[in-house]
């Protein structure tokens, strides 16, 4: 009994998009942010985990180089894609830019992409977007 109220204490958190038109939360835990190099057109992936700590980033891939886009020494080749691991504090916000060069930012999860104009419900444009933990009341 002692373990399941410590547990209903716990809290509950979701990942929260501002934009400059307001703020979308999604109740999830782990997703894989996407974008394309847009100068060498190859895509970047993250999976991240959302933590009542902040967000997690677990580890990234790369597929093919490009400028800025080198993988790490300790990255190893598997199925075409340069992948490693990151060890780092969890952060409590992250700011997404769009140059609009190479498409947008898309948001992966339970199998399915979406672009961040799909997820927040409106064109983002340019214009950046904050992603942080947003914790349930």
């Amino acid at each position: 009994m002692a373990a399941a109220a410590a547990g209903y204490r716990r809290s509950r958190v979701s990942l929260c998009f501002a934009t400059a038109a307001g703020v979308k939360a999604l109740a999830l835990s782990a997703f894989t942010l996407v974008w394309t190099h847009s100068i060498a057109k190859v895509d970047w992936q993250e999976d991240w985990r959302v933590t009542p700590a902040g967000l997690e980033l677990v580890q990234a891939r790369v597929k093919g180089t490009g400028p800025g886009m080198e993988p790490p020494p300790e990255a190893r080749l598997v199925d075409g894609w340069f992948q490693w691991r990151l060890a780092r504090a969890p952060m409590q916000e992250v700011v997404l830019g769009n140059s609009g060069a190479a498409g947008e930012w898309r948001l992966c999860h339970d199998g399915q992409c979406r672009t961040l104009s799909e997820v927040v419900g409106h064109p983002i444009g340019a214009n950046v977007t904050k992603m942080s933990v947003c914790k349930d009341p």
